[in-house]
């Protein structure tokens, strides 16, 4: 009863949580920290999760090369995707001017704020970036949490798996059930779920309650308004290349999108995405690759936002940028957006490089977006969240790693809760697949003769 209720749960309780922050806002403010401890405890689970889901992935594969082509796909949707993102936001920032009028004086601002806010830290360089991706300890990854890491471990552990030949098939088994034990303790927690919605919406009303959104409404308008047009294109874009409607995912994981709304945090619902992906026909290998990755790489969401964020403050101090130094804009944000997961006050650090980098903003003038910020995670949180979603369906199907029939027989079910516990429906036979790659994917016969000494007597349980 608990699980089929959960979208319920989550809904009551985020009403509640408006509800209390409004009327009783130092209630509401003190407790957001069931919703940090909920978090918490999901992030305990991802790195593990993340190693298991791609370890057997490739084992299963059977083809290390096949998988190196699914994170290139990846890499190169991402870009695309990220990219129309920002050119959208700039788009309509140009076309709406949310910052015109408010002639602000950038000497009047604490440019203090933005170091508080941020903790004083700062964006990794690319080759940073790149460093800090590369594991110094296999325990340090799990221990730090550091998804990149772990991707780049689990890769390694799979190619390894691959090149043991028949000593696989006494391996394998025990990885498949490490992540059962993940995905079981995954569900214990997800009881926690309204709990963590009621704490986080709580104290969001309490802290800065409903008149941040008159102050800042037409910005908070244009980012949601962009945010709804950029999924209107994926979804056109996953009906075309795969034949799924987004509206019916939508509606197949609408307790883990209330939830990720509720908390403000897309982490806090990865497991759960990856499980219910899986189930929807995508191969366990693209599943645990493109959305752990997409998580670093592609942040739609949050795209739109530093675009038209930067306009806005451009806007509010009255400094009017050229075409040039919007194409500026775009390029500095295509590498900035790319090293924001994970990093305290992302956004407000790539804006003031962003800032920077044009040389006419002052820096301080950041500071203008901090009472708005919070509200717009909900916009940032449902875009980044939905944008890998579908990356995993257009680079599945891509490299045939995706079900179709499986996909729509799931999604059209009147109710998921039967799916949320059950195991991953592998079993049906790959009518979208090609018939060269068909081998390659674990959602075929549950009786796979294959000759690969990995696939033999092996399966995925969750």
């Amino acid at each position: 009863m608990l699980r089929t209720s959960l979208f319920t749960q989550v809904a009551v309780a985020l009403l509640l949580g408006v509800l209390v922050g409004k009327m009783w806002p130092d209630v509401g403010t003190a407790v957001q920290w069931i919703s940090d401890g909920f978090i918490r405890l999901i992030k305990t689970m991802i790195a593990p999760l993340v190693f298991c889901v791609v370890v057997t992935g490739i084992a299963k594969a059977g083809d290390m090369k096949a998988f190196g082509r699914i994170g290139v796909k990846a890499l190169i949707w991402f870009e695309v995707a990220s990219t129309l993102a920002l050119v959208l936001g700039l788009v309509a920032a140009n076309l709406t001017s949310p910052g015109a009028g408010m002639n602000v004086d950038p000497s009047t601002l604490n440019p203090d704020a933005i170091d508080a806010k941020t903790g004083g830290g700062e964006l990794a360089s690319t080759s940073g970036f790149i460093l800090e991706s590369l594991p110094t300890s296999f325990v340090g990854a799990f221990a730090d949490n550091a998804i990149l890491q772990v991707l780049v471990l689990a890769c390694m552990t799979g190619a390894a798996l691959l090149h043991l030949g028949p000593k696989v098939p006494a391996i394998l088994p025990a990885v498949e059930q490490a992540e059962a034990v993940v995905f079981t303790l995954v569900r214990y927690v997800m009881r926690l779920a309204p709990l963590a919605v009621f704490g986080a919406s709580a104290s969001l009303i309490g802290q800065y309650g409903l008149k941040v959104i008159t102050t800042y409404g037409k910005l908070i308008l244009v980012c949601y308004a962009v945010g709804l047009l950029f999924l209107g294109l994926l979804a056109i874009v996953l009906r075309l290349l795969t034949g799924i409607s987004l509206w019916q995912f939508v509606r197949y994981t609408r307790a883990e999108l209330l939830l990720a709304l509720g908390t403000a945090s897309s982490e806090s619902v990865m497991p759960r995405m990856m499980d219910k992906l899986r189930k929807a026909g995508c191969r366990d290998d693209a599943v645990g690759l493109v959305l752990p990755t997409g998580y670093s790489f592609n942040l739609d969401g949050a795209s739109i936002y530093l675009s038209i964020g930067t306009l806005f403050i451009a806007q509010a101090v009255g400094v009017d940028l050229s075409l040039s130094q919007q194409v500026t804009v775009v390029l500095v944000l295509m590498l900035t957006s790319k090293g924001m997961a994970g990093v305290p006050g992302s956004a407000f650090l790539a804006l003031s490089a962003t800032a920077s980098s044009l040389g006419v903003i002052p820096a301080g003038a950041v500071a203008l977006l901090l009472g708005a910020d919070r509200i717009m995670d909900s916009m940032r949180v449902v875009v980044n969240l939905l944008g890998n979603c579908v990356a995993v369906f257009v680079v599945s199907r891509w490299e045939g790693a995706f079900d179709q029939s499986v996909a729509r027989r799931v999604m059209s079910a009147p109710d998921d809760s039967a799916l949320v516990d059950s195991a991953p429906v592998n079993s049906a036979p790959v009518d979208s697949v090609p018939a060269e790659t068909a081998p390659a994917s674990d959602h075929g016969k549950s009786d796979n003769k294959s000759d690969s000494p990995v696939k033999s007597g092996t399966s995925v349980s969750s």
